[in-house]
C-alpha cells in the first residue's frame, strides 16, 4: 500500500505522515469520530489505513444507533442490530477489532439533543462518555466530520467532538480520567464540500477547501471498498456514496482523500490589534 501526504498550503508532497498528523510519534491514538457507523469508512478510511499502517492505534466512535438506516418496512425492527453485526465485519477487515468500537447509541437524527455535558431533562449527555474515552484511552489524534451542509447528526458530532476534544487536556473534571491532551485534529467529508472558511483565510481557490490531500494507490482504495461492503443493509442507502468514489481516481490510478487540519481552540493574536492601536492612538 502506497500513502503520499501533501499539503495544500505549502505544496509540499511526501510520504511523511507528518503532513497531516504533525510530530508523528510511538504510541499514537486515533479516534475516529464517526456520525453513523458507516460515515469513518466512507470519509475518513486511507487515513484510518494509513495511521494504522505507521503503528497507530486506531478506534472509531459511532454516535448514532442507525436506526433509521432501513430501505423496506420489514427491516424496521431489526435494523440496528444487523447494523451492528456489519460494523463489527467492516471495521475488522482494516484490522480494527471490536473493543476499538464505541457506540454512543443515540437516535438517529437526534444526536443533537444530546449535546453537552447534561441534557435539558437532567440525563449525562454526550461529554462525560467521550471525556472519559478520550483520557482513558490516552487519544493523541481526532478526525472530524464535517459540518458543513451535510447532515444534522454530522452538525452534531462535529460540535461534540470539537468541544470535548480541547477539554480532555485540560486539568478539571480529574474524576473523568487523567487529562491527557489531543495532538492534533482533522475533519474529514462524508459527502459534502468542506467549509470555505480555512481556504478564504489562507488564500487558497474556493474549490480547494480542504488544506490537507492524502493519495493513494488502487491497493488501498480496494481494501476500503472491501470493507465499505460489509454494510449490505446499506447497499441502496449509500449507493451513490459508492459510485462516487470513482471520482477520487486520478489519471494514473491513484485515489484522493481530503481533510482540513483545524485547532479545535485557536488563540486570539493580540499582536495585529496592539499595532493597530500604537498607529491609530
Amino acid at each position: 500500500m502506497k500513502f503520499t501526504y501533501c499539503d495544500l498550503n505549502t505544496k509540499a508532497v511526501s510520504g511523511d505522515i507528518n503532513q497531516i498528523f504533525p510530530g508523528f510519534s510511538e504510541n499514537e491514538v486515533l479516534a475516529v469520530m464517526s456520525p453513523h457507523d458507516d460515515d469513518a469508512i466512507i470519509g475518513a478510511g486511507y487515513a484510518m489505513l494509513a495511521a494504522k499502517n505507521a503503528g497507530a492505534d486506531v478506534y472509531v466512535v459511532i454516535f448514532c444507533r442507525g436506526d433509521a438506516g432501513y430501505s423496506t418496512i420489514e427491516e424496521k425492527d431489526t435494523i440496528e442490530e444487523v447494523r451492528e453485526r456489519e460494523t463489527y465485519d467492516c471495521y475488522e477487515r482494516l484490522g480494527i477489532p471490536r473493543d476499538h468500537i464505541l457506540r454512543l447509541g443515540f437516535p438517529d437524527f437526534s444526536a443533537i439533543g444530546h449535546w453537552g455535558w447534561e441534557k435539558a431533562d437532567g440525563k449525562p449527555g454526550d461529554m462525560p462518555t467521550l471525556l472519559r474515552f478520550l483520557r482513558e484511552k490516552k487519544v493523541t489524534r481526532v478526525m472530524i466530520p464535517n459540518h458543513y451542509h451535510e447532515h444534522i447528526d454530522h452538525v452534531a458530532a462535529h460540535n461534540m467532538s470539537s468541544f470535548t476534544v480541547p477539554q480532555a487536556g485540560d486539568v478539571c473534571l480529574v474524576d473523568y480520567g487523567t487529562p491527557h491532551g489531543v495532538k492534533s485534529t482533522l475533519q474529514y467529508s462524508v459527502w459534502a464540500d468542506l467549509d470555505p472558511e480555512n481556504a478564504l483565510i489562507a488564500g487558497r481557490p474556493t474549490n480547494l477547501r480542504a488544506n490537507r490531500i492524502l493519495v493513494v494507490d488502487g491497493e488501498v482504495e480496494e481494501k476500503i471498498a472491501d470493507a465499505i461492503s460489509a454494510y449490505v443493509s446499506q447497499e441502496e442507502i449509500i449507493r451513490s456514496l459508492v459510485e462516487a468514489r470513482k471520482e477520487r481516481r486520478t489519471k494514473n490510478g491513484d485515489y484522493v482523500e481530503v481533510y482540513i487540519t483545524f485547532d479545535c481552540r485557536p488563540k486570539i493574536d493580540f499582536a495585529p490589534y496592539v499595532e493597530w492601536a500604537e498607529k491609530n492612538i
